[in-house]
């Protein structure tokens, strides 16, 4: 359902038709009474029953009904102008009727288009078009002590305060849209933001260890490559079957991109979708696997897990892999440890994972290595409202220890889990 269709009738109503019926209203009301209706005992002097005998008089006032809706139907696309001539209506009408005063009813549809120019126009031009309003006013109470008509209680003060009170709400809803569109452009931005980092952290994750794993076996066969051809092939090997698959992972993930992308172009926008998986169904499951990866590298890695095994959330389950992924990797290419210990420990509420080895680096990487690593994994703990510890170990060697929350399952998706 469109926003035009739910939203409510006093909001689809266009601005210069409120201005139009409001003086039009306050415009017809007297010549009913006092012209059309039979005589009555009372009368009016500002509505003199003779007042539109004259054909200059009716002339005047049928101006003033074109100029005012000539400007109620402008009004939104020609604000300034569209302003002056329902301005210039309600001046005619006076001087038809032969008035000193503005009638406070009759000003009323000046307010209301003063208080649409201030929701949508800058506060400049908002300021500009009060003081217009303002100006007439004073000129018909200046005109009326020169001239010495006293009639009472003069008008314009309080249409004055009608004209400020119109502007302050036209600019009360000015700042409150332009406020939104600020929150709504900060949210993109952060968004945007979030969303490039996400990218960073899983092209990092997918090509970082990949690379390790390649450069590593390089080096292995190019030493071999004439004492042990066997075992320099081997090497090769692997360095192949990595590579292949880091330029699947990367062809996965900029497919993923361009269909984000071809998606977000033809709706418009995105409506709150779930950013688009940039890697495949990873997580601890696939430990193993790495762990073989890094032995065929060189470092030896050994898994233990303990506790009780269960399914995780996609989330926790594919950031554990990535940290023990990019800790691996730290541990092949700096560590200079022949082995490598990861420990996977199922808590009741939480996920523990620490990642060990005895070399001699720092596990923050030497080098060309930038340490977006470590700020990778401290990223990925953070989102997840967990703990993350990592540096050298008293006795040697490096330590990445985490505490992942692992949010408890309600009667009713445990039973769905279950089925």
């Amino acid at each position: 359902m469109s926003a035009s269709v739910s939203s409510p009738l006093l909001k689809r109503i266009p601005p210069g038709l409120w201005t139009a019926l409001a003086w039009f209203a306050a415009a017809v009301e007297p010549i009913v009474e006092y012209v059309v209706m039979p005589p009555r005992p009372t009368h009016s002097l500002n509505f003199p029953r003779d007042g539109l005998d004259s054909l200059g008089a009716r002339a005047l006032l049928a101006l003033a009904f074109v100029l005012v809706l000539a400007g109620s139907a402008a009004l939104r696309r020609s604000t300034t102008p569209a302003y002056a001539l329902v301005i210039a209506g309600t001046v005619a009408s006076t001087v038809a009727w032969r008035q000193d005063e503005i009638p406070p009813l009759q000003f009323l549809a000046v307010d209301v288009a003063l208080c649409y120019i201030a929701a949508i126009r800058s506060r400049r031009s908002s300021l500009t078009a009060a003081s217009g309003a303002l100006g007439v006013l004073t000129c018909y109470f200046m005109m009326r002590l020169l001239m010495g008509h006293d009639s009472g209680i003069a008008p314009e003060p309080f249409l004055a305060l009608t004209v400020v009170i119109a502007w302050l709400i036209g600019n009360s809803v000015h700042q409150a849209r332009a406020h939104t569109e600020e929150l709504y452009a900060r949210a993109a931005a952060q968004a945007v933001t979030a969303e490039r980092l996400r990218i960073a952290r899983e092209m990092h994750d997918t090509v970082a260890h990949s690379i390790g794993i390649i450069a590593l076996q390089a080096g292995a066969a190019a030493r071999v490559v004439e004492t042990q051809p066997a075992r320099a092939r081997e090497a090769m090997l692997t360095v192949e079957k990595a590579g292949r698959e880091t330029l699947s992972g990367l062809r996965r993930m900029l497919g993923a991109l361009r269909q984000a992308d071809q998606n977000q172009e033809g709706t418009g926008q995105d409506h709150g979708r779930a950013p688009a998986s940039l890697h495949p169904a990873l997580g601890l499951a696939d430990v193993e696997r790495l762990a073989a990866t890094a032995t065929a590298a060189g470092v030896r890695v050994e898994v233990r897990r303990q506790g009780k095994h269960r399914p995780l959330p996609a989330d926790i389950d594919l950031a554990a892999f990535r940290i023990v992924q990019e800790s691996v990797t730290n541990a092949v290419r700096h560590s200079g440890a022949d082995s490598c210990l990861v420990r996977l420990e199922y808590r009741a509420d939480e996920l523990a994972v620490e990642v060990s080895d005895r070399g001699k680096g720092t596990g923050t990487g030497t080098g060309t290595d930038t340490g977006y690593g470590l700020i990778g994994m401290r990223e990925r703990t953070a989102l997840l409202r967990g703990d993350f510890t990592a540096g050298p170990r008293p006795g040697g060697g490096f330590l990445v220890a985490v505490r992942l929350p692992i949010p408890t399952m309600t009667e009713a998706e445990e039973k769905a889990r279950a089925i």
